[in-house]
């Protein structure tokens, strides 16, 4: 049995289920999920200290949905020229225990060249730190891991997954992984100087414009803005996200949280993050 392990540091997320299960219930201290059918979700993809409380709204709204089929984790951090990358092991690594891949529809993906495969070394942050919160939501449920690149192939991979899913008549969540503006020096990206000022209009102004495409499921709009604004890491999982959102008969997002890690640990280079639900 092939098996993908994990490749990042404790830093990023701890390493035993114990400890997983003690921040994440910390994260959600005082939260309340909102009451009703979510089915798809955005959730942003630092290590936990940053984005932990975040992403962990997002999969504990989305474990509303109860015992389901699978869980379809959108990865990014893919440029828009690149196809679709699927983890093709029997299984990832979690401190939950081994998580198993729905192997007949990832090699669906690939074989009908939908997606390539990814390697063996492809290391990447953007699913791997999501698994541990699917792990402990989503115990029972098998996974389909694949990265979506910042373009229409995106849209197209969002049919594509559904298809084969209703295909085999099994229930689904649905998880992008995406982080918003990197701003300051270390990111080359300060067009607003440093300062009170800078967090202000990433707040107010550049990741609010992506929030809103987000909210109003305007996958498009928001690929082909993302590229100008450099508001997003990764619009690929969330224009997956919209789309598989549509495809089951949503009309809008709802917004759970928004900060950025300025409001963690000030300094002249941060990062947004964003908690949105379907």
């Amino acid at each position: 049995m092939s098996v993908r392990r994990r490749m990042l540091p404790s830093g990023w997320y701890p390493k035993s289920a114990d400890e997983c299960r003690d921040e994440i219930n910390s994260f959600l201290v005082g939260f309340d999920p909102p009451e009703g059918h979510w089915i798809a979700g955005v959730a942003p993809h630092a290590g936990w200290a940053f984005s932990g409380r975040a992403a962990a709204k997002v999969v504990k709204t989305l474990s509303l949905m109860g015992d389901v089929d699978r869980v379809v984790v959108f990865g990014g951090h893919l440029p828009g020229g690149y196809a679709p990358v699927a983890y093709v092991e029997d299984s990832v690594e979690t401190p939950f225990g081994f998580k198993s891949i729905d192997m007949e529809c990832t090699l669906k993906l690939v074989n009908s060249g939908q997606a390539v495969a990814a390697g063996s070394n492809f290391s990447d942050n953007t699913i791997e730190v999501q698994l541990p919160l699917v792990g402990y939501f989503f115990p029972n449920a098998k996974i389909v891991a694949v990265h979506s690149p910042s373009s229409d192939k995106a849209i197209n991979l969002a049919r594509d997954v559904k298809t084969l899913l209703d295909e085999k008549g099994l229930s689904a969540v649905f998880l992008g992984s995406a982080d918003l503006t990197h701003y300051g020096p270390n990111y080359g990206f300060s067009p607003k100087g440093t300062g009170a000022s800078s967090v202000k209009w990433v707040k107010e102004e550049n990741d609010q414009i992506l929030l809103e495409n987000a909210v109003h499921m305007k996958a498009y709009e928001l690929i082909n803005d993302a590229a100008i604004r450099h508001n997003t890491c990764s619009a690929g999982p969330i224009a997956s996200i919209i789309e598989m959102a549509r495809l089951h008969g949503v009309s809008q997002g709802r917004l759970l949280d928004y900060y950025t890690s300025y409001d963690v640990i000030p300094g002249p280079s941060f990062v947004g993050y964003a908690s949105i639900v379907y």
